[in-house]
């Protein structure tokens, strides 16, 4: 199993090498959202993994990363990010984070922005929580902590995936894996991990400070971060393209895989070979 120590903590990464024949080809990190793993990205990964070395990256104590003691904010995580890519020798990258993984990629592109050629941001935003989720998150992390996901899974799958999806007779297998994989993690973890995202900072005075190029895309019917969350980053970041996927929600790279794996495609086939 890939671990790899950073900065004190064990986490888990996928590395689907170089494309055949493509030695030099660029890297694409992936960071995945709250309550998830590098798995929602398995199928950008198979998309792209002809002309790119795709790399995955589960956060502490989420998807097959150990549970930490701590460094859950989002500040460690951007330093185990970087510490991650210059470990793995993998030069400036092209970096795509959903929600939570979005949250990591605007401090990195902010902050340390020459480990990077390309920003993608799905699902995400700049802002702190939402003051009028905040309490009922923590509520729903320590039931969890306490009971495991099935007493909250409506609550939690109404955040995590649009009523289309959810309507939809492929859904039933996607949020069955979704599940199983959740119920692998420790608890511990998890509830440290929404309580890093519940008590984050925003970052929204530091986007004048990203230079890369950057792509924002947001699910149609995200009620977790709404499209005006994007909307704003996109109007912050000079040069951000913004893009709304239809019939998704909030974890769209697994409801829309196609035409988020597209979307990606087509933004990195236009970032110079320079950035």
């Amino acid at each position: 199993m890939p671990l790899i120590d950073v900065n004190g903590a064990s986490v888990f990464y996928t590395d689907s090498g170089a494309p055949p024949g493509k030695p030099e080809a660029p890297v694409v990190v992936f960071g995945h959202g709250l309550l998830f793993s590098g798995w929602m990205f398995h199928p950008q990964v198979e998309a792209l993994r002809g002309e790119y070395r795709c790399v995955t990256v589960d956060w502490r104590g989420q998807g097959e990363s150990p549970a930490a003691a701590g460094g859950y904010d989002m500040d460690t995580l951007t330093a185990d990010a970087v510490a991650l890519i210059g470990r793995l020798g993998l030069g400036a990258v092209h970096y795509v984070g959903l929600s939570m993984g979005g949250f990591v990629g605007l401090r990195i592109a902010a902050r340390h922005g020459e480990v990077l050629r390309s920003l993608t941001l799905l699902d995400t935003s700049a802002g702190e929580e939402d003051a009028a989720k905040v309490g009922e998150y923590r509520l729903l992390a320590n039931v969890y902590r306490v009971t495991g996901v099935r007493p909250v899974l409506g609550r939690v799958k109404a955040e995590m995936f649009g009523p289309e999806f959810l309507a939809s007779p492929g859904s039933g297998p996607v949020v069955e894996e979704w599940v199983r994989r959740l119920r692998r993690c420790r608890r511990a973890g998890i509830r440290r991990a929404v309580l890093g995202v519940v008590e984050r900072p925003g970052i929204s005075d530091e986007l004048g400070r990203i230079t890369v190029p950057t792509l924002v895309a947001v699910g149609a019917d995200d009620v977790a971060t709404p499209a005006v969350e994007s909307e704003r980053i996109a109007a912050a970041v000079q040069g951000a393209r913004l893009e709304v996927v239809p019939g998704a929600g909030h974890s769209s790279t697994v409801e829309q895989p196609e035409v988020v794996s597209g979307l990606i495609r087509e933004f990195l086939r236009g970032v110079p070979s320079s950035a």
